[in-house]
C-alpha cells in the first residue's frame, strides 16, 4: 500500500472522530444533580400539630424559645401571642413571623427549626399490645393497629373500629370498617392526627 492510498483510508476516519467531537462539544451535557431543579426537602416540610419547634431570633437571644404546635394547630409567642403554624413550611413561618414582629424588633431576623415532628397516638381495645404508639410520619388508622402488634382477631370487631378525636374542644367520633381495608375493598386509608385514639371493640359489643 503506497502513501496516498493510506491517506485516502486515513482520510474518512478522521473526518469521522472530528464529527464526533464537534458533537460531543455541543450536546448538552446531563446534569451532574439531577435534582437541582426540585424544591430542597426543606421546602417540602408542612408543619403538623405536635412538631417541637426551636425558634431564634438572632438579634433578641431573650426571646427564643421551643414550641410544641398545639392540637389547634397554633403555637404562642411572646410579643405576638398565637400563630398559625400548621400546613406552613418552616420558611413561611420564618417569612410571617418576621413579619408579626417587624415593628417590635430591631432585627428582623427569625429562624424557625424543626426540633421533633414525632407526634403521639393511642390504640386500645382488643389487639396485642394496646398503649401510646410514636409516630414521626403520617399514620392510618390500620398502620397504628399493626404497631400495636395487630388485632386479637379471636374478639375484635374489626368492622367497627372508632377513632376519637378532639376537634375544636369537642370529641368526636369515626367508625372505620377495616375488616374491608384488610379486605381490599375499601382503599380510602384514614390518616390519624395527633392525640386520636384508636379503639377496636369487642365482636358483638353495643356502642
Amino acid at each position: 500500500m503506497n502513501k496516498k492510498t493510506s491517506l485516502k483510508i486515513l482520510a474518512p476516519v478522521a473526518a469521522g472522530l472530528l464529527t464526533l467531537i464537534v458533537l460531543a462539544g455541543c450536546a448538552t451535557p446531563s446534569s451532574e444533580n439531577p435534582s437541582a431543579a426540585l424544591p430542597a426537602h426543606s421546602e417540602l416540610i408542612k408543619l403538623r400539630e405536635g412538631d417541637v419547634l426551636k425558634i431564634s431570633f438572632p438579634g433578641s437571644a431573650n426571646l427564643d424559645t421551643v414550641q410544641q404546635i398545639r392540637r389547634d394547630g397554633k403555637i404562642t409567642l411572646p410579643l405576638v401571642g398565637e400563630v398559625d403554624a400548621v400546613g406552613l413550611t418552616p420558611d413561611d413561618l420564618q417569612q410571617k413571623l418576621s413579619k408579626l414582629y417587624a415593628t417590635q424588633l430591631s432585627s428582623k431576623e427569625v429562624t424557625v427549626m424543626v426540633q421533633s415532628s414525632t407526634f403521639p397516638v393511642f390504640v386500645t381495645g382488643r389487639v396485642v399490645h394496646p398503649g401510646k404508639i410514636l409516630s414521626d410520619h403520617p399514620i392510618t388508622a390500620l398502620e397504628a393497629v399493626m404497631e400495636a402488634g395487630g388485632f386479637d382477631y379471636n374478639t375484635a370487631n374489626l368492622k367497627a373500629v372508632k377513632i376519637i378525636r378532639q376537634e375544636n374542644g369537642l370529641l368526636t367520633n369515626h367508625v372505620l370498617n377495616l375488616k374491608a381495608v384488610l379486605e381490599g375493598t375499601d382503599n380510602q386509608p384514614f390518616y390519624l392526627k395527633p392525640g386520636d385514639i384508636v379503639y377496636v371493640p369487642e365482636r358483638f359489643a353495643v356502642f
